[in-house]
């Protein structure tokens, strides 16, 4: 029980680190490079504490997908050598009080739901709640996600899809003069309209323009 103690604070304390180092740090790279440690000392932290499922998922996902497209991402954009305009615009000083309002909702939150898991403990006494010693915590988690919060689930799937296109809607960017393939007029075109048979005049070469 030491030896897990320790593990765990010392997973902990790498956790926090990383986490502070990841804002502080000025090489974007950097900060790519202390988030993936950061996964890595929470995926631990959740093996430790029994719930495996989650600590493998957080591996193979936010580890092995998503700080690696970050990495990659932030290395082809050169994202260091870059001057981002919208920070020193004048105009942008105006989302600056709406972001900390929205921020200040969010904490405020969390300390709401903080505060009534630690002095409402009743909440957690439910009669339909079954504990089995032959049932994994993975198998509970399935059940209780792709059963009984099915409905939500999805709500949180349709969301995080809505947010998506949010984020692709705002970066996106109409440039002029770029040439697009059109695929339906490709498709409905017809035989007379991409070849065109000549009658070359004997001894007399083609003219290409005309």
């Amino acid at each position: 029980m030491i030896a897990h103690a320790i593990f765990f604070y010392v997973f902990s304390l790498i956790a926090i680190v990383s986490a502070i180092m990841v804002t502080v740090s000025k090489n974007t790279v950097h900060s790519v490079f202390f988030l993936i440690l950061d996964f890595i000392s929470i995926s631990c932290l959740f093996i430790m504490v029994g719930a495996e499922f989650l600590g493998m998922i957080m591996l193979i996902v936010y580890v092995g997908a998503v700080a690696v497209l970050f990495l990659f991402v932030v290395m082809m954009l050169n994202v260091a050598q870059q001057t981002n305009q919208w920070l020193l615009s004048q105009d942008s000083s105006g989302h600056i009080p709406i972001g900390l309002i929205i921020s200040a909702l969010i904490f405020f939150e969390l300390i709401i739901v903080i505060g009534g898991w630690k002095y409402k403990p009743d909440i957690f006494i439910s009669n339909n709640l079954s504990i089995s010693n032959e049932i994994s915590n993975t198998h509970s988690l399935g059940q209780i996600l792709y059963t009984d919060y099915i409905h939500i689930f999805q709500i949180s799937g349709m969301i995080l899809l809505i947010a998506m296109i949010g984020a692709i809607v705002l970066t996106f960017r109409q440039r002029e003069g770029v040439k697009k393939q059109s695929y339906i007029k490709q498709i409905s075109r017809e035989r007379s309209e991409g070849v065109e048979v000549l009658e070359v005049p004997s001894n007399k070469g083609v003219k290409i323009n005309d």
